[in-house]
């Protein structure tokens, strides 16, 4: 096969070119960072996410979720608070960070009415808190571990980054923070911010 013949996007549409950087992220800041890039518009491949960008929903929350990234914590999921006749959802966060930072966003429900879940390296705990709502149907929960635990798990990651970054990710915290308040936009993303910076909230 000609070098001109080589297929630059993989079959969800994600440049393969961007797909290697991350076979040299070995650490929660370069993954980090990677996200923020992606977030930014700068790279068309993000690890696990089967399309070459994020949904619509979250192009307004894009730049404080690269900021979130860029502190402390490699996202994983999140959506923005939405209201309506039809639908509702609750913003929330979720991602891989270290025990540290773990520390801190569980911190961070003891002084404000955010909702931190934490689970440890190799927890495969699952519950169900109701945080998108079709009509009167729950379409998404949060509660569940999302660590690499299983060796399959811990081999799909592999194959999206690298092996250093899988093993790193089934050794590391998983987290989950929402806002108890459907709809709301104002006060996750700051609240988290200020938590992964160490600041005090007033």
């Amino acid at each position: 096969m000609k070098p001109e013949e080589l297929p630059v996007h993989d079959e969800y549409g994600r440049l393969l070119e961007d797909r290697g950087v991350w076979r040299q992220a070995t650490t929660l800041e370069a993954a980090g960072e990677l996200t923020a890039r992606w977030l930014e518009g700068g790279s068309s491949y993000q690890p696990g996410h089967f399309a070459a960008a994020f949904d619509a929903e979250t192009q307004p929350i894009a730049a404080a979720l690269a900021e979130l990234n860029r502190n402390g914590i490699f996202t994983r999921e999140s959506q923005p608070g939405i209201r309506s006749k039809d639908a509702a959802q609750r913003e929330y966060v979720t991602g891989f960070c270290s025990a540290a930072t773990a520390g801190e966003l569980l911190a961070l429900s003891t002084r404000t009415e955010l909702v931190t879940v934490a689970h440890a390296p190799g927890e495969a705990s699952s519950a169900a808190i109701p945080v998108t709502l079709a009509g009167t149907e729950i379409t998404t929960v949060l509660g569940s571990s999302e660590n690499p635990v299983e060796e399959a798990q811990i081999q799909d990651w592999a194959g999206e980054t690298n092996d250093a970054l899988a093993l790193l990710l089934a050794d590391s915290w998983y987290v989950e923070i929402l806002d108890p308040v459907w709809g709301r936009n104002d006060v996750l993303l700051p609240a988290l911010l200020q938590a992964l910076k160490g600041a005090e909230l007033p």
